[in-house]
């Protein structure tokens, strides 16, 4: 988990230079040592540094101006400066344009120890936080995982045996079957749960700008990079990275992903400094990754390097088991969100959940349940009726005979959907189980 420390000194005093190089190598950190601001600088091009001690006072390009390319270069980067008692006030301007602290000489070898794990602190500190606010958004209500079903009960299994590890995990399941829920739970019960779990949505984000998003880009680089940016990678570094729906990458990107499998490093977009990362990496898929790579769309190497651990979530209507139990859980927290107090399901309710097959897995069985909380009237849910799965339907219920086609099921159900989904096409295709194009060829089918 310990990662290397990089720490560059810039100072044109050559005793300051080697006495902070000693003390540093001690506590375990790489030193580089620059006798000027434009040495500096060339280390700082090639390599990534985690803090910089930087001597205000230096021939040629002075400290002031070596503080603001580094800034401009990577901003997250602690840069403590080295100055004299008389330079004080300089030291205090450099702290406004962005230093981390200051050091006066002569300072002790504690001092300089001290200052610089405060300042690998920040850094952390820093980037764990990019995404947090984000993170406590999208955080899971789920506290644990509900289930009854022996089915489930062997997916939890290897999920308590796999944790520990720093095994890559592939989860695979049905769009709707908990897969993301499942990758915190790996990563919670790992050594790696007080570091950041960084979601990826492969499916989402776009094309030209996925090594941006996973790798960072620097200030510059391309029309629009306004500044540098942290990419997912280095966000997640001390914790978990989870891509979600990795079949939906481009070859390319596959490249590039498998590198950093392999090296633990990242390079952002428009650099060429390789940024060391510690992440443990876990993906999601609800296709087959062993058809795509035999048909040339996912590349064999990146497979067997992605599912060394695999786990296999099975659909809803495999483990009925436990649909009464999610049932009560979606009350209990749709009740508080819309202030009733729904109590029971008739009889005839639980039913009609049990039997239905539930194509769009825990997923549509939630929406169902919010809808149902939503829409009813009384303290008990007695019909399904707005959610194309109502007991009294026609449709699973014919009487004297009067059977329909399957095509008409197909159509109605797919138009209570995306009402009940407010025209919204992608929420529809993942409750019925479907991608967009399917859902959209349907709809021009049906005349929808």
């Amino acid at each position: 988990m310990n990662e290397k420390v990089n720490i560059l000194i810039i100072d044109d005093d050559e005793a300051i230079r080697d006495s902070c190089s000693q003390v540093l190598q001690k506590e375990g950190y790489t030193v580089k040592r620059a006798k000027d601001g434009n040495e500096g600088l060339q280390f700082f091009k090639k390599e990534f540094f985690h803090v910089v001690l930087l001597d205000l006072k230096l021939p040629g390009l002075d400290g002031m101006e070596v503080l603001s390319k580094i800034k401009e270069g990577t901003p997250e980067t602690p840069v403590i400066i080295i100055t004299g008692y008389a330079s004080i006030e300089s030291a205090v301007e450099a702290m406004r344009r962005g230093a981390f602290d200051y050091l006066a000489k002569p300072f002790s070898p504690n001092s300089l120890r001290i200052i610089t794990k405060k300042a690998l602190g920040s850094q952390k500190i820093l980037l764990e936080n990019i995404y947090l606010r984000k993170e406590l958004e999208a955080k899971s209500e789920f506290d644990r995982v509900i289930w009854k079903s022996k089915a489930m009960e062997k997916v939890l299994d290897v999920v308590r045996r796999v944790s520990p590890s720093e095994s890559t995990v592939l989860i695979t399941g049905e769009s709707g079957t908990g897969k993301e829920l499942i990758a915190r739970e790996v990563h919670n019960h790992s050594p790696r749960y007080n570091g950041p779990f960084v979601a990826v949505d492969c499916g989402a984000l776009v094309e030209t700008l996925f090594e941006s998003e996973l790798f960072g880009h620097v200030k510059g680089s391309f029309t629009g990079a306004y500044e540098t940016k942290h990419g997912r990678f280095e966000v997640a570094n001390g914790g978990t990275i989870f891509f979600d729906e990795i079949s939906n990458i481009s070859l390319n990107i596959q490249a590039n992903l498998l590198r950093v499998i392999q090296e633990r490093e990242v390079t952002r977009v428009g650099s060429s400094k390789p940024i060391k990362v510690d992440v443990r990496i876990l993906a999601a898929t609800n296709e087959n990754l062993a058809d795509a790579v035999r048909e040339g769309k996912f590349r064999e190497d990146l497979f067997y390097r992605l599912s060394v651990v695999p786990i296999h979530i099975p659909p809803l209507r495999e483990r009925k088991e436990d649909i009464l139990l999610l049932v009560g859980h979606f009350l209990q927290k749709y009740n508080k969100r819309a202030k009733k107090s729904i109590n029971s399901i008739s009889s005839q309710v639980k039913k009609a959940l049990k039997e239905y097959d539930w194509p769009g897995n825990i997923r549509e069985l939630e929406n169902t349940i919010e809808r149902a909380v939503v829409l009813s009237k009384g303290g008990e849910i007695d019909d399904l009726v707005y959610h194309g799965i109502s007991f009294n339907s026609k449709f699973w219920n014919p009487t004297e005979g009067k059977f329909i086609k399957l095509e008409e099921i197909e159509k109605q159900y797919i138009k209570a959907v995306l009402q009940a989904q407010y025209g919204n096409k992608s929420k529809t295709a993942g409750i019925l189980g479907i991608d967009r194009k399917t859902l959209w060829a349907k709809v021009k089918k049906y005349n929808i």
